[in-house]
């Protein structure tokens, strides 16, 4: 069977668990299912990249569809040029996963990603084509004639339209005043960022954009920042930020080079807008793992939370229910509705840019006035079943145990991963020490249930 979707579309090891002949098939479902007509297909920079995009897109055009080969890209850029054109999209990305892994992400017209019954039709036919494939030695056919099979040209006005969307967001604004150093984590980030930075006139040091196509997140970008912290202090710099391998996501370093996650960028955006009455609702959405610091942030200041899984999917859903403007991750990826459909690393550090430059005072000092963060602790457990978690009672019993000495000045959560295969622990507690054996005692609950 192929893989499934997952939190972020279909994702594994290139060549083995996500096979070229895995993304002709998707290419076909994809076509099937949401029709011929004309896609954008993109990639970040992993050496897998051009073999399952040219797969992909020979999937797609068996069927009839036109494919257009936007090149290296990053994925809300491929997302804002789907809308923009109202045509569908494939993202070649497995985000800030190693460089051996990879995966494909699907958007609709919109450039928004598929609805979850619209997803679950192309797993179906996906399915269904594998299945054919399966009882036949010939494999399976495209469904058009030789005259309608679609046609592929490279465009590369898709990452030029980019770079113009964002340099508008905040063009003749005041913006951040000294250095500021840029992780692009020799990702889809490499080329679109410097680019950005030169256009806007911003004093910059670009780290990590140099891709040779097993170096993407390697020691460097948004889950890995030792290395930008090192540089901005050295320099003096205002702050850094950093991109993962597909740049939907960004965190921050201040001038001290302390770390300032999504919780964080959103607390700090979310009482500028309350500030000027741009919080549409009086709500942000949030998910799961947002640290238990920026909810009582949000509650002393009476700004509504609306919680929702892990994802960024969930997180533009929710919104675009309640009429929200803004909403985030943890991890990163922070969505404003009035400028994009997805999380934006790019855009999110313009706006950051834009929020220092009106406001004034460093990152470190509007980070700490927006929240004060409680010690979290995150632990990955391999496990060969994360989907077993559920059915877990001895795992489950030790959380209410651990929840019951945590009470009030503390949180768990217990997740299997939507993209890797692992059970995610997460401990919040008032101290680093308590947090710290809470979560040992869960991750030692898992491994013995699952491992």
């Amino acid at each position: 069977m192929p893989p499934r979707f997952g939190t972020d579309g279909i994702r594994g090891e290139a060549n083995s668990e996500l096979t070229p002949e895995i993304a002709v098939a998707l290419g076909r479902a994809a076509a099937r299912r949401l029709g011929e007509g004309t896609y954008l297909v993109g990639r970040d920079t992993r050496r897998s990249g051009p073999m399952l995009q040219a797969a992909l897109s020979a999937g797609l055009a068996s069927e009839g569809a036109d494919v257009i080969d936007a090149g290296v890209i990053p994925t809300p850029g491929l997302a804002f040029v789907a809308g923009a054109r109202s045509v569908p999209a494939a993202m070649i990305s497995a985000s800030h996963n190693p460089f051996a892994d990879n995966g494909i992400k699907l958007f609709g017209a919109g450039g928004t990603k598929l609805p979850l019954e619209v997803e679950v039709a192309v797993q179906d036919e996906l399915d269904s084509l594998f299945s054919l494939a399966a009882g036949s030695r010939a494999g399976v056919s495209g469904s058009v004639p030789p005259g309608r099979v679609g046609t592929l040209r490279r465009d590369p006005d898709v990452a030029a339209s980019y770079v113009e969307r964002l340099v508008s967001v905040v063009a003749g604004r005041t913006l951040v005043g000294g250095e500021v150093v840029v992780d692009c984590s020799n990702g889809a980030a490499s080329v679109v960022a410097p680019a950005v930075l030169e256009r806007l006139g911003l004093r910059h040091t670009v780290l990590f954009a140099s891709p040779d196509g097993t170096n993407i997140n390697a020691g460097c970008g948004s889950t890995h920042p030792e290395a930008l912290a090192k540089e901005v202090v050295r320099r003096g710099a205002s702050l850094g930020v950093a991109f993962d391998g597909d740049a939907d996501r960004m965190l921050a370093v201040d001038e001290r080079g302390g770390l300032v996650d999504g919780d964080q960028l959103m607390a700090m955006f979310a009482i500028d807008r309350l500030e000027r009455d741009e919080l549409a609702g009086g709500k942000v959405v949030i998910t799961v793992m947002s640290n238990l610091g920026l909810r009582r942030s949000f509650a002393a200041r009476g700004i509504g939370i609306v919680e929702t899984p892990v994802g960024d999917r969930h997180v533009a859903d929710a919104m675009e229910a309640e009429g929200l403007v803004l909403g985030g991750e943890q991890s990163g990826h922070l969505i404003f509705a009035e400028h994009a459909s997805t999380g934006d690393g790019l855009l999110t550090a313009l706006m950051l840019f834009e929020l220092l430059g009106r406001r004034g005072g460093t990152l470190g000092e509007l980070a700490s006035a927006s929240m004060d963060r409680f010690p979290q602790v995150l632990e990955n457990v391999p496990v060969a079943e994360p989907s077993r978690l559920s059915a877990a009672e001895s795992v489950w019993s030790e959380v209410t145990a651990v929840e019951s000495e945590l009470g009030e000045h503390g949180r768990v959560v217990l997740r299997p991963s939507g993209t890797e295969s692992c059970v995610r622990v997460m401990v919040e507690a008032p101290t680093s020490e308590l947090a710290s054996a809470s979560a040992e005692r869960l991750v030692t609950a898992v491994r013995k249930a699952l491992a």
